[in-house]
């Protein structure tokens, strides 16, 4: 049998039943063949399909056929009853925005269908990773994964996945190209970290509103509030009840603080991804710097949070006084009065000067706003 190779935008991945064998140590998936015609196929399993600086850090997987006499193929060492999952750790795995769009999410959707009954062979092993994300790798398999990178020995399948299904957006899943959605994958997170809420405060005029939470998502070196306090007392004195958490890697706290509140704002930044665990109906408000982070800002969050369908989403653009560079550049300077120049000099360029320098003081008063439109959205 051949196997079944499918690439769009984002990633790779082949399909292979039959008699599998993979030898870690040289990369490299064994099928058997029908003919003495060998094939070699290469792949690398990160779903960022075209993305040279991530897949710089993803090791290359050989895929070759031998034919069934069993010529050419590899002794079998160890021999599994399941099917396996070969992907890859390396990429932009660490980062949590990239964590859920280019593994977990395309994890969930490539291993779901299997209910359990696949084991994980991970390249490029992170093992913060691993530890991060334990309780949803258990989820997804029964069976203790693997380090197959360094395995000398040659482990056998019935069926083989190398890479992972991926919704060529961000954070999305197409229910029209796939069994399952975002709703579904939100349901697989309650599960899994047992929360609780399962729906946001729907506002009334009975007095509820003071035990509406307002989590603000604090960040400790770039693009952080400055006035955090000045913001918590703007939000009391509305009827929120505030809290103030930064997003780290204890995954099972982060979804318990962000699911137990209605509403959660942060600058742009891969904080903003935990929107995956807030309830239904909550809002979600994106700050969004001085620097042009318009595409950036509707790509990541703004047309993924929609997808999810019973979330609500709401934008502030804070105005050049509100953002530190103000500090650190004259207002004639292009950073502050041509963004889009800053933008022509490349990636590296913007995200040096807007992602690493900046920080943003809200303006009270303005943003009050904002969180009255929340409340708003909370009523209906």
């Amino acid at each position: 049998m051949k196997p079944i190779c499918n690439v769009n935008g984002r990633t790779e991945f082949c399909e292979m039943k039959g008699d599998i064998r993979i030898h870690g140590k040289s990369s490299t998936v064994f099928m058997s063949a029908s003919s003495m015609e060998n094939s070699w196929g290469i792949i690398s399993p990160f779903a960022r399909k075209g993305d040279e600086e991530a897949l710089n850090h993803v090791t290359k997987w050989s895929i070759k056929s031998g034919v069934m006499d069993g010529y050419g193929l590899p002794r079998c060492d160890r021999k599994y009853e399941v099917s396996s999952i070969v992907f890859s750790l390396g990429g932009y795995a660490g980062n949590n925005f990239h964590d859920y769009t280019d593994v977990v999410i395309p994890l969930y959707q490539t291993a779901r269908e299997f209910d359990g009954e696949v084991k994980f062979l991970f390249t490029d092993k992170n093992p913060l990773w691993i530890n991060k994300f334990k309780t949803i790798l258990r989820k997804l398999s029964r069976y203790e994964p693997v380090d197959i990178d360094k395995e000398e020995q040659v482990h056998c399948f019935p069926s083989v996945i190398v890479g992972l299904k991926r919704d060529p957006r961000e954070l999305r899943i197409d229910p029209s190209k796939s069994p399952y959605s975002m709703n579904d994958f939100r349901q697989f997170l309650r599960s899994a970290y047992s929360l609780r809420k399962a729906t946001a405060i729907k506002l009334t005029g009975n007095g509820r509103k003071r035990k509406l939470r307002l989590l603000i998502l604090s960040r400790k070196r770039t693009r952080a509030f400055t006035n955090v306090n000045d913001i918590t007392r703007m939000a009391r004195s509305l009827g929120y009840k505030v809290v103030v958490a930064e997003a780290d890697s204890n995954v099972a706290r982060v979804a318990a603080t962000v699911n137990g509140c209605d509403v959660m704002m942060g600058v742009h930044g891969a904080g903003l991804t935990n929107m995956v665990f807030l309830p239904e109906n909550a809002v979600l408000i994106q700050v969004l710097p001085i620097g042009g982070f318009e595409w950036l800002a509707r790509t990541d969050f703004e047309e993924p949070s929609k997808d999810m369908i019973n979330l609500r989403y709401l934008e502030y653009k804070i105005k050049t006084e509100e953002s530190t560079l103000m500090q650190q550049y004259p207002p004639e300077h292009e950073v502050i009065s041509n963004p889009s120049a800053i933008q022509k000099q490349g990636w590296d360029t913007f995200k040096s000067v807007y992602l690493q320098r900046q920080n943003v003081n809200l303006d009270i008063h303005r943003f009050k706003y904002t969180l009255l439109r929340a409340l708003e959205l909370l009523r209906r």
